[in-house]
């Protein structure tokens, strides 16, 4: 089960929010919105995603890391380097 399996049903809900900023920013594009009020809400978006993106980052870590941890040996260092590289990715974008 994932981490997030808790959250799934709010998760679902933010990314389908997401989904509609989104669409909206097209229709902004297609209505030759102003330049600034469109990255405006591209800012939003991207704001929202890498909240999501936190949100299963800590799920992530508080479950399947947690459990990898207490098992120790290979399967420990596997999750870690992974997250690791989750984190990188994230601070990346």
């Amino acid at each position: 089960m994932p981490g997030y399996a808790n959250d799934k049903k709010r998760t679902i809900t933010r990314l389908r929010r997401i989904e509609g900023q989104v669409r909206a920013i097209e229709q902004m594009v297609e209505s030759d919105t102003y330049c600034i009020d469109i990255l405006t809400q591209i800012a939003a978006s991207t704001s929202a995603l890498k909240s999501v993106a936190l949100t299963l980052l800590d799920d992530h870590m508080s479950h399947c890391v947690r459990q990898a941890a207490a098992k120790g040996g290979e399967e420990a260092d596997e999750k870690m380097e992974e997250a690791s590289e989750a984190i990188a990715r994230l601070v990346r974008s």
